[in-house]
């Protein structure tokens, strides 16, 4: 290298050193001193995407073939607005790369050549000022990297690069790669921060205004993101002009990369700092969004629709248009299918028993076997949390029950948006059970949870609605056809062949070999044609399913085989309860209510019992202690079956047993809002006392 080359070096590389020594305080205060803002507001999103452009393409590569279409800059910047705009700035963006060009060339003071940028750009609001920087800087960094990709094929870039003594780049990129490298790294940065800077400038200030604490905070921050980065444009500025004149002795300098090091490190920690308050902001203007749409959903249910689609476009995501898959045919479409027909809305989380699912399969399918038609659609709703982060393996559950389910249902779960979460968690009480609400035509909630009535009636219970429930009600009456539905068609014909039948349930398997062991013994010295049907508990785990195999290896008696029909026997009964509640019903008044309540604190003792029936109504029920020590002395009332028949004599034994002494336990799945206060005691009509219990079977 000459002693000239040497000294020229030594020149730049004394000036070019980071602000550190100086009063940050006093240096903001020069800065802010130059800040006068004439009002104008620049749209400068499209001028950094240009910049943005020619900083991603200014890289060691040599171009032997003509650009494609794909390489093309995008066509919208092309817009004619976009060109005025770029040629009202053009002379700006020139002033500023000549001014940068001049200092760093001149050996002039690095934070002197930043604040004369500054003075430059005295009427521009902050973003623009750091985007005309960034476009200065783009223009020279441009042309550098145009004449070095272009000197070996063509000759005018031959010529040039000749005249500016450039290094050939491209065969020493070893010796250049430190800086580059460097270089590249601080581009990142300033383009970071840039973005960040310009996002907060969008933030909607219907939603969040500039006073805000959060607000305040970030914006008195961004008078020194702009600083340092425009410092640090004048430092690749610097890199760049350095290497004219140098020819092929340029030895690169580890001080220099350090430098754009450090820079661009603190740019990253600007960055990070903007970046968590933007986030902050980002939070307040969602939550403000979500109170807003929550209160759209508000007012949309309280009012008068001649059809349910502003409704449902305010349930499912409306800026998708296809955001429904078909459960047919698994192919995606609008919301315009559900135009004015019944809606159901199957409200879930991603934690769907399989039982749950089956079952309400089977309803479905049954309801519309055989018909052209269908007057009411299903559409799953699922609820997640968003707290946590979608998963893949979330992705495959919910991929997994969508395919099983012959209903309609969102092609993603991001599509409820988080304002609905709200409103199906506050207003209509979802909590975690599965739930189904009935929307008619014109969107209004004729019915705000059919399940219940889907698990007890199924298909009978169309439309839907409360005052169908109701008149479903007052037709009914406690039998065993009703107790048993069509879980088992076995059962019913042997109620109509006029046979006596058990239902049995516990999990003691000690009780469950005596009591059927002795209760088929005193059917046959009663002679009468009985059948019993084990049918476990409301939650059949692997005590029940030990009880099950025992009952089906020793023959004791009948047994469903299949888990959802022993879960769907118990969750019918939960949900006669259920829906009885929702009609204000109790046990005082109410004989049904009664007839539930007492087979459910069965299900929430440690021990067995059995209802026994004959015909519809005939039916007895006991505890399986004081049932079993009354069968074991049948021999002293067995004259009274022959006078009075079985059950009436089963019930006259019994009544000796009766004593004002038990202990029932109610144990219900919680609907939140739903459970009252007071609930009283099937056995003795006295209010029973609430407890809050919560159990994981594990057994």
């Amino acid at each position: 290298m000459s002693l000239a080359s040497a000294a020229k070096m030594q020149m730049i590389k004394g000036e070019r050193h980071l602000f550190s020594s100086s009063d940050d305080s006093a240096v903001m205060k020069q800065i802010l001193s130059t800040h006068a803002p004439d009002g104008r507001d620049i749209d400068v999103r499209p001028l950094l995407h240009v910049v943005e452009d020619v900083l991603n393409r200014s890289t060691p590569t040599v171009v032997v073939t003509p650009l494609t279409q794909h390489d093309l800059l995008d066509d919208k910047l092309h817009h004619v607005e976009n060109i005025g705009m770029l040629e009202a700035l053009a002379y700006t963006v020139h002033r500023i790369s000549c001014e940068i060009a001049y200092k760093c060339s001149s050996g002039g003071d690095a934070h002197a050549t930043t604040l004369a940028v500054f003075n430059l750009l005295t009427n521009y609001p902050w973003d623009a000022k750091v985007v005309l920087a960034l476009a200065a800087f783009a223009v020279s960094y441009g042309e550098f990297w145009l004449t070095a990709q272009l000197h070996t094929v063509n000759p005018l870039a031959k010529s040039i690069a000749l005249l500016k003594q450039l290094p050939d780049i491209l065969e020493h990129t070893d010796v250049l790669k430190p800086r580059f490298d460097a270089v590249n790294m601080l581009i990142k940065a300033m383009l970071d921060v840039t973005k960040c800077i310009i996002e907060f400038k969008e933030l909607p200030t219907e939603y969040i205004s500039p006073e805000s604490p959060d607000m305040s905070m970030a914006m008195n921050h961004i008078p020194t993101a702009v600083y340092w980065t425009v410092r640090s444009v004048v430092a690749c500025a610097s890199q760049v002009i350095g290497l004219i004149g140098l020819g092929h002795e340029y030895i690169s300098s580890t001080t220099e990369a350090w430098e754009l090091s450090s820079l661009a490190h603190k740019l990253n920690n600007i960055h990070g700092h903007l970046n968590k308050q933007l986030d902050i902001c980002y939070r307040q203007i969602a939550d403000k969004k979500n109170i807003e749409s929550y209160q759209t959903l508000v007012r949309l249910f309280e009012t008068v629709h001649i059809d349910n689609m502003k409704i449902l476009r305010a349930l499912i995501y409306s800026k998708d248009d296809l955001p429904l898959v078909d459960g047919t045919t698994k192919k995606r479409t609008s919301v315009d299918v559900l135009r004015r027909k019944i809606v159901m809305l199957f409200i879930s989380d991603m934690d769907i028993s399989h039982e749950e699912l089956f079952v309400l399969v089977q309803i479905y399918n049954d309801t519309h076997q055989g018909k052209l038609e269908r007057h009411y659609e299903i559409v799953w709703l699922p609820i997640i949390d968003r707290h946590h982060p979608w998963t893949s393996t979330k992705d495959e559950t919910f991929n997994r029950l969508a395919s099983n389910m012959p209903w309609y249902s969102l092609h993603h779960p991001s599509l409820v948006d988080p304002s609905v979460i709200k409103y199906v968690r506050d207003v209509w009480h979802f909590d975690k059970k599965p739930m189904l609400v009935v929307l008619d035509p014109q969107g209004k909630v004729v019915c705000p949870n059919a399940l219940h009535m889907m698990w007890i009636w199924g298909s009978l219970a169309f439309p839907f609605t409360s005052n169908r429930e109701e008149a479903l009600w007052r037709e009914e009456t406690w039998r065993i056809e009703f107790l048993v539905d069509e879980i088992d068609p076995a059962i019913l014909t042997w109620v109509k062949e006029g046979r006596y039948v058990c239902l049995y349930g516990g999990e003691d398997v000690e009780w469950i070999r005596k009591f059927t062991t002795t209760l088929r013994r005193v059917a046959q010295e009663a002679r009468i044609h009985l059948e019993m049907i084990y049918v476990g508990k409301s939650n059949p785990k692997e005590r029940v399913k030990r009880a099950i195999n025992v009952v089906a290896n020793e023959k004791l008696s009948g047994y469903w085989q299949d888990p959802a029909m022993v879960w769907f026997f118990w969750v019918r009964l939960e949900s006669m309860w259920h829906s009885k509640m929702q009609h204000e019903k109790s046990v005082e008044e109410d004989v049904i209510m009664q007839e539930v309540m007492s087979m459910l604190s069965f299900d929430g003792s440690d021990e067995g019992w059995a209802l026994i029936s004959k015909g519809s109504v005939d039916i007895i029920k006991s505890h399986g202690r004081k049932l079993l020590e009354c069968l074991t002395k049948f021999d002293t009332w067995k004259d009274e079956v022959d006078t009075q028949g079985f059950i009436p004599a089963l019930e006259m034994a019994l009544k000796p047993y009766d004593t004002h002494e038990h202990c029932t336990r109610l144990i219900l799945p919680s609907e939140t809002g739903r459970i009252r206060e007071k609930v009283v005691c099937a056995d003795c009509k006295r209010p029973m006392d609430k407890f809050i219990l919560y159990r994981c079977c594990n057994d």
